[in-house]
């Protein structure tokens, strides 16, 4: 009776734990980044596709609008689309100033002391967006700058 005892208490220890539930995967479309510093877009969803553009800026904001296995159908700043491997497409959310002349960042939201101007073309991190303002860091950085102003964020969209 014992080793019975003994055996059942050896096969709860070795026995599969339940697997982790797989991250929720995120519906298109949605904003992410490129996470390395050189990622090739393809004209379809395999390694047997042609690379149609290669990106040399890691952190760029992209939008993601479609998905097919492990790969991202993403548009870039300039409107151009084509396809990615997943990992080659970040969470992280950034942002690039997008119009002709330079950004105000201020201190807070709607705050009247500007702490940077930000060109066209500046990419950062943003977070802490509401009420038409995002939370904008550069290298450390930040300001508050306009949705408007940005490419990476949607007009009305809220982030913690």
């Amino acid at each position: 009776m014992r080793r019975v005892a003994v055996w059942a208490m050896m096969a709860a220890v070795v026995a599969p734990l339940p697997a982790e539930a797989a991250p929720e995967e995120r519906k298109p479309p949605y904003y992410a980044s490129l996470a390395p510093a050189r990622a090739r877009m393809r004209t379809g969803p395999g390694r047997t596709f042609p690379a149609s553009w290669l990106y040399v800026r890691a952190g760029l904001p992209v939008r993601v609008i479609d998905t097919f296995k492990e790969w991202r159908k993403i548009e870039d700043p300039s409107g151009t689309q084509g396809w990615m491997l997943g990992n080659m497409v970040s969470s992280t959310r950034t942002a690039i100033i997008q119009g002709t002349e330079a950004a105000d960042m201020r201190d807070r939201p709607g705050g009247p002391r500007i702490v940077f101007r930000a060109q066209p073309g500046v990419v950062g991190r943003v977070g802490q967006c509401a009420n038409g303002w995002c939370h904008f860091d550069v290298r450390g950085q930040a300001g508050f700058v306009q949705t408007d102003r940005l490419w990476g964020v949607d007009a009305g969209e809220a982030l913690p």
